[in-house]
């Protein structure tokens, strides 16, 4: 498979294009908004085309699939035009800034038949494939679950993740990857309660907490941050057990462990340095060849979406809101 990348950012050059040089597919070409700047990262990592534009590399015939990794409101807008050269697409989280966006591109892409997948890395490790098994097998009825994604960002506050029009705010930025792990363990919530704070006064939130209520007797409580120490952890409850994970949603080039109890017996299992950013690019390729739904489609991703479009209805109105 041959891959496209629309832009530049820090995650392509640092994360995307080496997973992809770990596989049997290739990067051949990338786009930015000023070819010296595409040519650049282009020779930087042998990608044989460059391209001053987006719409310049989806009109050349060089690429099966694109790559997006766009500001958060550029990305259903970038699929479509991707989904209209015919291309599949591996859009960077979240897939859209709302869950209406999310269920919009999805329909897009299937009506053109072509495969539309959110790059929610974290799925594709080994450690998360291990928690899912044991909320769905061994620990019992769910019945609480903690998330917290908190990344510290260092100097002032600008860039694309402190700007509302480009869909900033720890929420989709982070808050991403706490919603969709309690998600993954309970489901979606009937109603949710949030408080957000803007504490540079950028009308993005910077730091967030929810609460999450469940009608089958259960409770959650996810939170994100730009503004505190890194942390990142979720912690799943049952009947019959208990699992955490930290540091939970990032990839160290290290061992990573769970620790988790059930039947009254404490079991620490490790798993050894992987790269999930290879392994979700190789899950794409395959769903692609193979006819089948992406792990992380539009769908789930919309599911991840609605439980947002909540939290930030709640913050806003410092109410309870009902998740769609």
């Amino acid at each position: 498979m041959d891959f496209g990348v629309l832009g530049t950012a820090t995650i392509a050059r640092q994360r995307f294009i080496p997973a992809v040089a770990d596989t049997d597919h290739a990067v051949r070409a990338i786009a930015s908004r000023t070819e010296e700047r595409a040519a650049a990262v282009a020779a930087e990592h042998d990608v044989p085309h460059a391209y001053g534009s987006y719409d310049a590399l989806l009109r050349d015939e060089v690429v099966d699939a694109v790559y997006v990794p766009l500001p958060n409101s550029e990305h259903a807008r970038w699929i479509r035009r991707a989904a209209d050269q015919g291309l599949h697409a591996l859009c960077e989280k979240p897939l859209g800034v709302t869950a209406e966006e999310a269920r919009d591109v999805g329909a897009y892409c299937a009506e053109r038949d072509v495969t539309l997948m959110e790059a929610l890395m974290y799925r594709y490790a080994p450690r998360t494939e291990r928690v899912i098994e044991l909320v769905g097998e061994e620990l019992g009825e769910i019945r609480s679950a903690t998330a917290t994604f908190h990344s510290e960002l260092r100097g002032l506050p600008t860039g694309i993740r402190f700007d509302p029009a480009l869909g900033g705010g720890s929420l989709l930025d982070v808050g991403v990857y706490a919603v969709d792990a309690v998600r993954l363990s309970l489901g979606t919530p009937d109603r949710v309660y949030a408080h957000a704070m803007d504490s540079h006064d950028t009308g993005v939130d910077t730091q967030a907490t929810a609460l999450f209520e469940y009608d089958a007797n259960a409770t959650a409580t996810v939170s994100s941050s730009f503004d505190t120490a890194e942390s990142q952890y979720y912690h799943v409850i049952g009947t019959d057990g208990w699992v955490t994970a930290e540091p939970a949603f990032s990839s160290p080039d290290a061992n990573t462990s769970i620790d988790y109890e059930r039947a009254g017996r404490r079991i620490t299992e490790t798993f050894p340095p992987h790269n999930p950013y290879r392994r979700e690019v190789e899950h794409f390729v395959s769903c692609i060849e193979e006819g089948r739904t992406p792990r992380t489609n539009a769908t789930e991703a919309a599911r991840t979406l609605a439980i947002l479009d909540a939290i930030r209805e709640s913050a806003e109105t410092n109410a309870v809101v009902a998740v769609e």
